[in-house]
């Protein structure tokens, strides 16, 4: 993997957003969108470029811009309802649907519990298409001791969904 573009949507959940950006190889270009609601202040990174949300005809919205995969984390109900209805209103939805169009894979981690029958069928409409639906859900069989481990242990499951070597976590070996 060459190039990725990272969105970050919605404020809960936006420190495993940056935290996954952090874990990625330093050799993929990062092209970053932070909705206007979760935006942060972070340090610029080696290979992060920071597009503008409300910039429609940035890099990231046209096809023929060769991202090798998307990831939205977290991302917004709201923003996996525009994904899933085609609503391209910003550059993180207008790039997602390029994603679409394109059949380039799109990996979204919504981020709100209980999901709403709403949220469910928008997560299934998605689902049914090939994109990757990943929440950021504990998995307790990893030999995780901390919150450290546990974010780690979701950024690989997430590289792992991407095709992204780790050794983020401790796989498991059998009995």
């Amino acid at each position: 993997m060459k190039k990725l573009i990272v969105g970050i949507s919605g404020a809960s959940g936006v420190e495993l957003g940056i935290k996954f950006i952090q874990a990625l190889p330093k050799e993929i270009e990062k092209y970053v969108i932070i909705s206007e609601h979760a935006k942060v202040v972070f340090e610029k990174e080696e290979n992060i470029f920071l597009l503008d949300d409300e910039n429609i005809g940035a890099i990231s919205a046209s096809g023929s811009f060769k991202s090798d995969a998307m990831v939205i984390i977290p991302c917004s109900m709201n923003t996996l309802a525009k994904i899933a209805y085609g609503i391209a209103d910003n550059l993180l939805t207008r790039s997602a649907s390029v994603m679409i169009k394109e059949k380039r894979p799109l990996l979204l981690a919504p981020r709100e519990m209980p999901f709403s029958p709403i949220a469910l069928e928008n997560m299934l409409k998605l689902s049914t298409i090939g994109i990757h639906i990943a929440p950021p859900i504990l998995g307790y069989y990893a030999d995780i001791k901390t919150l450290e481990d546990m974010e780690n242990f979701l950024i690989g499951k997430w590289f792992d969904l991407l095709g992204i070597e780790h050794t983020l976590f401790k796989r498991w070996e059998g009995a």
